[in-house]
């Protein structure tokens, strides 16, 4: 793979991570709230906003980085934001990481490196 090829997904894949972790923190700043105050401190709050920018910002490199390779490999290259949100959920929301979802994340980085030897 090429270094724009590979700059194109860590930048997207840097920009999901953030949007999923922003979504997470708007959602879990809102919870207390019901109703219209709900959508509204919702609606109000940095985090959905800064997830819906960084979703944005990602959306536009993950069509630079689709017209450079195969949507076969896209895709499957694109799978490994599961394992970074999943890392970045454990970091700061102290989310638990079971034996299994360990294994899927083997998996999952064993099976993006052999699609990025092709």
């Amino acid at each position: 793979m090429s270094a724009l090829i590979i700059t194109l997904w860590l930048v997207n894949l840097f920009c999901d991570t953030v949007g999923q972790i922003a979504f997470k923190y708007a959602a879990i700043t809102s919870k207390h709230q019901q109703g219209l105050h709900y959508w509204q401190k919702l609606f109000g709050n940095f985090w959905l906003w800064l997830g819906f920018g960084t979703y944005f910002v990602g959306f536009i490199f993950w069509l630079a980085f689709l017209s450079e390779v195969p949507l076969s490999q896209g895709i499957l290259l694109g799978s490994f934001n599961i394992i970074t949100v999943m890392v970045a959920g454990r970091i700061l929301f102290k989310e638990h990481l079971t034996a299994f979802r360990l294994i899927g994340i083997f998996f999952i980085t064993f099976g993006v490196i052999l699609v990025g030897l092709t």
